[in-house]
């Protein structure tokens, strides 16, 4: 079953829902998780206290609102347009990402984050 999260972003609240999947649910046993936002494009990532690997599904180009776990970074990743990877309007991560759930609302909100930015994870 679908988890409720909320993402605080500096001063912005984000809704989001984290998926069955096993990374995701990783996350789940792991909040609250504080980090730093870093920016990449329209991607924000942090570094989390998880560890999987890649799972069978992982994707590189992804749609708006996409959240995922970047293995290689121990990331958690929002994505919601291009990124220096993208090619034209794509939204493309830096390598593959097991997606772990989606936030709600206007992406355009997200452009609002300054790289630094603290974050805070935590259930609904």
């Amino acid at each position: 079953m679908p988890q409720a999260i909320q993402v605080t972003l500096g001063n912005l609240k984000v809704q989001a829902q984290l998926n069955d999947g096993p990374t995701a649910q990783a996350v789940i046993q792991a909040l609250p998780i504080e980090a730093a936002a870093q920016r990449w494009g329209q991607e924000i990532y942090f570094s989390i206290p998880v560890q999987k690997p890649l799972e069978q599904d992982a994707q590189e180009v992804l749609e708006p609102g996409t959240l995922g776990y970047w293995p290689s970074g121990n990331a958690f990743c929002i994505f919601w347009g291009p990124t220096p990877a993208s090619q034209g309007q794509e939204i493309r991560a830096a390598s593959a990402v097991n997606i772990i759930g989606s936030i709600s609302g206007d992406f355009d909100e997200l452009d609002s984050v300054p790289d630094g930015a603290s974050v805070l994870i935590e259930n609904l």
